[in-house]
């Protein structure tokens, strides 16, 4: 595996759902740290949601290694922030032998 170019910083977030007083919660996103990472297009695309037009780009997104049950270790379902870009994370997985670094499959959906 190649050296990646850890170029871009961006926070990984998880999602914290609070009670709302009335048997139902509000979710809200808590920052967990900041990490240096190397961002690939994969694949887009473009689809109609609720008579919106949404754009959608699935990226790869590599990341020095954190140990795992570290609050730094990227998970799915939590996302990355770059600025008021917004990356949901669908996979994470370790692409070298070495476990130096980390690769999240991550979305990002805009309204067009």
């Amino acid at each position: 595996m190649r050296q990646p170019l850890l170029n871009r910083r961006m926070v990984l977030e998880s999602v914290a759902r609070n009670s709302d007083g009335a048997g139902g919660f509000v979710e809200s996103w808590v920052a967990l740290g900041e990490l240096w990472a190397e961002v690939k297009p994969r694949s887009g695309g473009e689809r109609d949601r609720e008579d919106v037009g949404v754009s959608r780009l699935d990226v790869k997104v590599t990341m020095r290694a954190a140990p795992v049950g570290s609050s730094k270790r990227p998970e799915a379902g939590q996302r990355l922030r770059e600025g008021t870009r917004i990356f949901r994370i669908l996979a994470v997985t370790e692409p070298d032998m070495a476990g130096r670094y980390l690769t999240c499959l991550a979305r990002e959906e805009v309204a067009a």
